[in-house]
C-alpha cells in the first residue's frame, strides 16, 4: 500500500492536470462558439447558390461545362480528407482516418486509382505509418481558414477534372449539424449532379417567369465553379467547428475523470493515514505494557 506522502503527491499531480484540462475545455468552448457562428454565417450564401442551380437545372443538358461531365467509367478518384493538426479531441481524427482508409481500400478493390490528399498532421501521420501513398499533404488549415483555402483546393481539383485527369472528387470530413451532433461523412463534389426530373420540371416553371441577364446558360456556367468552392468552404468550416466541439467534450470528460480520481485518492489517503495512526497507537500501547 502506498504511503500517505506518495498519495498526497499523486493528488497534487492530478489537481494540476485537472486545471489544464479545465482551461482547455474553456478555450475550446469559446473557439467552438466562434467557429459555429462562421458556419451559420456561410449557410445563407450556400443555400442561395443551390437555389440558383436548382432553378437553372433544366438547362444542364444545354450547357457544355467540363464540371457536368459524367464519365462512363470511373478510373481515378481524388479524395480530400480533413483531419486536425492537434490531438486531444476524442475520436475526431480516428473516425476520419478509418473512414478514409476504408474508402481507399473499397475503390482500390474496384480497380479505381485513388489520389489521396490529406489535410491535417494527424491524418498525414496515420497514412505515413501505414505507408499509404498520398498525392498531397497540407497542414495550413487553422481557425482562420475559409474561402481562400477552399478556393485553392477547388481550383486544383477542378483543373484536373476539366483535363479529364480525374473522374470524380470526394471530400471526407466531419459534418456539423448542431453542437450535439457531428459525424464523419463522404461528400461527392465532382461531377456536379443535376437535380432529378421533378425538380427540373419545377425549375422550368420558375425559368418561364424569370428574366436572366445576360442569359441563363452563361449564369449557370459561372455558378458551377462556385458550387465546388462552396462545398470545400463548408467542409473546412464545419470540420474546424467539429474539432473544437470534440476537444471540448474530451477535455470535459478528462476534467470529470480527474475529479473522480481525486476523490478516490483522498479516500485512500485518509485510510492510509488512519491506518498509520492506528499502528502508532498500537506500538505505543504495546511499549507501555512491556514496561509495566
Amino acid at each position: 500500500m502506498a504511503s500517505p506522502r506518495e498519495i498526497k503527491k499523486r493528488i497534487v499531480s492530478v489537481k494540476n492536470t485537472r486545471k489544464i484540462t479545465r482551461t482547455m475545455e474553456m478555450v475550446s468552448t469559446a473557439k467552438s462558439k466562434k467557429a459555429s457562428n462562421k458556419v451559420a454565417a456561410s449557410q445563407p450564401y450556400a443555400r442561395k447558390i443551390q437555389e440558383l442551380i436548382s432553378s437553372l437545372s433544366s438547362l444542364s443538358q444545354q450547357v457544355e461545362s467540363p464540371y457536368l461531365r459524367n464519365p462512363d467509367k470511373i478510373r481515378k478518384v481524388a479524395i480530400i480528407a480533413i483531419t486536425a493538426n492537434r490531438g486531444l479531441c476524442g475520436g475526431y481524427n480516428g473516425n476520419i482516418n478509418r473512414m478514409t482508409l476504408a474508402r481507399v481500400r473499397e475503390l482500390n478493390s474496384q480497380g479505381v486509382e485513388v489520389d489521396l490528399h490529406m489535410v491535417g498532421k494527424k491524418g498525414i501521420a496515420f497514412f505515413r505509418y501505414l505507408k499509404v501513398p498520398m498525392a498531397g499533404s497540407y497542414t495550413h488549415i487553422d481557425d482562420k481558414s475559409g474561402y481562400k483555402e477552399a478556393s485553392e483546393f477547388a481550383d486544383m481539383v477542378m483543373s484536373k477534372f476539366a483535363k479529364e485527369e480525374l473522374d470524380a472528387v470526394e471530400i471526407i470530413s466531419t459534418v456539423y449539424k448542431s453542437s450535439a451532433h457531428q459525424y464523419p461523412e463522404i461528400t461527392p463534389v465532382l461531377p456536379i449532379r443535376s437535380t432529378d426530373a421533378k425538380k427540373a420540371d419545377g425549375a422550368k416553371a420558375v425559368n418561364a417567369s424569370v428574366i436572366y441577364e445576360p442569359n441563363p446558360q452563361s449564369i449557370l456556367e459561372s455558378l458551377l465553379p462556385m458550387v465546388v468552392k462552396v462545398s470545400f468552404q463548408r467542409a473546412i468550416l464545419e470540420a474546424i467547428c467539429s474539432e473544437h466541439i470534440a476537444r471540448r467534450i474530451a477535455m470535459k470528460s478528462a476534467t470529470d475523470a480527474a475529479g473522480d480520481m481525486i476523490k478516490s485518492l483522498n479516500r485512500g489517503y485518509n485510510r492510509a493515514r488512519q491506518s498509520k495512526i492506528t499502528q502508532e497507537i498500537s506500538e505505543i500501547v504495546s511499549g507501555a505494557n512491556s514496561i509495566n
